[in-house]
Parts: structure tokens; C-alpha cells; sequence
């Protein structure tokens, strides 16, 4: 045990300091579009013909639709003049699902913080049951990073638990599946009210992949109220914490809207 001891003593600091210091990003990472609409030609349109989930438009402006988006790249490939790339900002998030379309030139509105009343009963305490409505385990895998040492949401009073009726929150993660739908809607139901809904990734959001299938729903989005959209397939954690951090208001000093 000493021996232990000694070592965690050496490891030092494990979690990292973010909010307080930014998150380093992999440069491979793509985050939001960078959208060049005078590069653009009328008559080609390439990017949004090979767009699996027709989350790009062309008219009138390019406009890249992120609750659809499965940051594929495949757009990229595809253009021939440079219209649109992917940078590497993770602050993706927002309250409701018009907010998700990025435009150049357009306001983007990231995820405001809740209202006064609902703060002060999940600001300093917010418990999600999570259900997996038919997802891939993508959007799951990178939920669950968070609760390691490296990132440790639980010091920010956020954590998953086991029964609905302990929860604040429905953490939505896949296309919600025809034979996941009464599941969801049986474990909405049972959390108390007032209770919150998150939908996580681009199959919770608008049926990612899986969008137009009979099996599905195309995601949580018009079953039930979402409070917060997260997109990606996956989202990053810094995506899914900057989300949940902003709709708590523990970001102070950080912008609520990208130009």
C-alpha cells in the first residue's frame, strides 16, 4: 500500500485542467466546417450529391446541416475549388435543432445556458439515465471517456446512473430503433419531473447513417423536447462536455454564438 502511495505521488495531477485550460485537439480532429461560398460554382453541387445524409446544401449558400453531418469528409474529397473544409474547433453543441446548420457568414448559436429556475435545481447536481436506442456504441464509447481520471465529469457534479427515477435527464445516444422507441419513451416517463433531454450524436439528432430507414425514427428529435444537441459521429468528448458545460453555465467569459 505504501509502495502505492508513493506511486499516485509521483503520477501527480492526473485530470486535466479544462475548463480551465483549453483541450488539446489531435490535428486530424474535424470539427466545425469552414464554408468558402465564393469558391462555389452553381453547376457543380459534387459536394452535396456524395453527401451520404444530405446534410449539405447549395442553395442559395453552401450550408452544412451538423445534426445530419457525419464529419466524413467526404464533401472535402469531393469539391474541386476548396468550398469547404474541416477545422478543428469542438464547440458544436446547441439548445435547438435549427441552431445546427453553419452558414459563412451566419451567426452559429452554440448551447445556452438553462433558465434561472431549472439552474438552480441541476447547476451544482445533474444525473443522466442514458438509453442506447439502437445506437452503434460510437457515440456510448465516447460518453464513457468522460467518466475516466482523465477528464473526471463527475467533478462537475455530473454523472450517469442506473434508474431512471434517480435521474435529472434522458441521455439519448441512436436512431431510436422501432424496437427501442417504447423502451425510451417508458424510461422518459419515469424520470421525475423536471427532467431534461440530451440527444448525442448525429443518429440521436437526425438518424445519422440510418436516416430513411423503416427500422428507425430518425433519432429523438419531434418525439420528445430536446434540451441540448450534440453533434458528431462520434461527437469528441470536448464536444459533448462543452455542451453540458454551457447548458450549466460553468463557462464564464466564454462566447454564446460563433460568427
Amino acid at each position: 500500500m505504501f509502495k502505492a502511495i508513493l506511486a499516485r505521488m509521483k503520477q501527480g495531477h492526473r485530470t486535466m485542467r479544462y475548463p480551465q485550460e483549453p483541450v488539446v485537439i489531435p490535428e486530424r480532429f474535424r470539427g466545425f466546417p469552414q464554408l468558402d461560398n465564393s469558391a462555389c460554382r452553381a453547376d457543380c453541387q459534387l459536394c452535396r450529391e456524395v453527401c451520404p445524409t444530405g446534410a449539405i446544401s447549395c442553395t442559395p449558400n453552401l450550408s452544412v446541416d451538423l445534426g445530419k453531418c457525419l464529419f466524413c469528409a467526404e464533401c472535402q474529397k469531393a469539391c474541386p475549388h476548396g468550398g469547404i473544409s474541416y477545422g478543428n474547433d469542438y464547440r458544436l453543441a446547441a439548445n435547438r435543432r435549427e441552431d445546427l446548420v453553419a452558414q459563412e457568414g451566419e451567426e452559429y448559436r452554440l448551447a445556452q445556458a438553462l433558465e434561472e429556475k431549472m439552474l438552480k435545481l441541476f447547476g451544482r447536481s445533474l444525473k443522466f439515465r442514458s438509453v442506447v436506442a439502437g445506437g452503434c456504441n460510437g457515440c456510448e464509447a465516447d460518453t464513457n471517456v468522460l467518466s475516466t481520471i482523465g477528464w473526471d465529469i463527475g467533478r462537475f457534479g455530473i454523472q450517469f446512473v442506473a434508474s431512471p427515477r434517480h435521474a435529472d435527464g434522458l441521455w439519448v445516444t441512436g436512431p431510436v430503433t422501432e424496437n427501442m422507441r417504447e423502451a425510451l419513451l417508458l424510461t422518459y416517463e419515469a424520470i421525475p419531473a423536471p427532467k431534461l433531454v440530451v440527444a448525442c450524436g448525429a443518429c440521436a439528432i437526425n438518424g445519422g447513417p440510418f436516416i430513411g430507414s423503416p427500422e428507425a425514427h430518425d433519432g429523438v428529435h419531434g418525439m420528445l423536447p430536446v434540451d441540448l444537441y450534440i453533434p458528431g459521429c462520434p461527437p469528441h468528448p470536448a464536444t459533448i462536455l462543452d455542451g453540458l458545460l454551457r447548458l450549466l453555465d460553468r463557462l464564464p467569459g466564454e462566447a454564446g454564438a460563433r460568427g
